[in-house]
């Protein structure tokens, strides 16, 4: 008997974030970094550049790996320089699409 997505996510822990991270992280390709390094893990959501020149992702999946992808958030890819990382727990969607990089 095999177990479906849905199935699996009824007995993990599925979470989702927003994070806002300050620093050097626009202009260093951080949200491409950031596309592939959820794509890799398989996490849903979305990464964008702000007004502010911070930018913030949006995190969905099983909590161990949302956590692994809140701590490359720390670091970011070479170039970045991370000063802060605000994490705000959300509602979890339970919905896997593919990791998206917004305008």
């Amino acid at each position: 008997m095999t177990t479906t997505s849905r199935e699996r996510r009824d007995t993990i822990q599925w979470t989702r974030v927003r994070v806002r991270v300050v620093g050097l992280v626009q202009g260093v390709s951080y949200r491409k970094s950031a596309q592939a390094e959820a794509t890799g893990l398989e996490l849903s959501g979305w990464v964008r550049n702000e007004p502010d020149g911070s930018v913030t992702l949006e995190i969905e999946g099983t909590e161990r790996i949302v956590d692994t992808m809140v701590q490359w958030c720390r670091q970011g890819p070479p170039g970045a320089r991370v000063d802060d990382v605000v994490v705000l727990k959300m509602t979890a969607a339970c919905r896997q699409v593919p990791f998206e990089i917004r305008a």
